[in-house]
């Protein structure tokens, strides 16, 4: 009996120091600070864990090489401030994808000119194409072929058409094929799971009506 009593004592006294030591831990913003709005997705690299990359929804993108303690935009230099993700080639970390537009449509949303590509870690960029996209959800890279990455793409959000469907490339985004679409009116959002036999896609339409006594 005094064995078992010392034994819940001491449980009961590691519990109680663990509650003690965790509860003075809370969430902070560690930035980056200065960002003009949301933060819309975030990779950080495997091979490299103080490596991460941030996509702004009206900040561009940032680079903290120091998890976090510091972070330098990265994206200054391109056609568009608003960024929907950011992904990194799993095979390549240094090579980063990113889909302008902002991939959360509302009221007041600033578009993007497409999808970029970075291969020196997200210091310099290409426009890889899907210029009319204006709005990216998520793009996913192959897991060991590096020439295939698939795009889901919202398009416009006041106006039918543009780049708007499911992409993909298969020579590392010199072509794109849309695989799927459902009208004028329809963006994607995201797909899942990737590089699967059976893939899903999120998708919604939106149409805007003009108001009465307008034309």
């Amino acid at each position: 009996m005094k064995n078992k009593t010392f034994t819940a004592l001491l449980l009961f006294t590691a519990v109680s120091l663990f509650g003690q030591s965790t509860s003075a831990l809370k969430w902070r913003s560690i930035g980056p600070a200065v960002t003009s709005g949301r933060i819309a997705d975030f990779a950080i690299d495997p091979s490299n864990p103080d490596r991460w990359v941030i996509a702004t929804a009206s900040g561009g993108v940032w680079l903290t090489e120091n998890h976090g303690l510091t972070f330098n935009p990265v994206f200054d230099g391109e056609g568009s401030y608003s960024i929907g993700c950011v992904t990194l080639d799993p095979s390549n970390p240094n090579t980063v994808w990113v889909g302008s537009g902002e991939n959360n449509n509302q009221r007041s949303v600033a578009y993007g000119d497409g999808i970029y590509r970075s291969q020196d870690g997200g210091y310099s960029w290409t426009n890889m194409g899907l210029k009319n996209s204006e709005h990216i959800g998520m793009i996913a890279v192959h897991p060991t072929n590096s020439n295939i990455v698939w795009v889901a793409a919202y398009g416009p959000v006041w106006s039918p058409g543009g780049d708007r469907g499911i992409y993909k490339t298969t020579d590392g985004g010199q072509n794109w094929r849309r695989v799927l679409h459902v009208s004028d009116h329809t963006g994607f959002t995201m797909f899942g799971p990737t590089f699967r036999a059976v893939q899903k896609a999120a998708c919604t339409s939106r149409k805007t009506a003009a108001k009465p006594g307008t034309n």
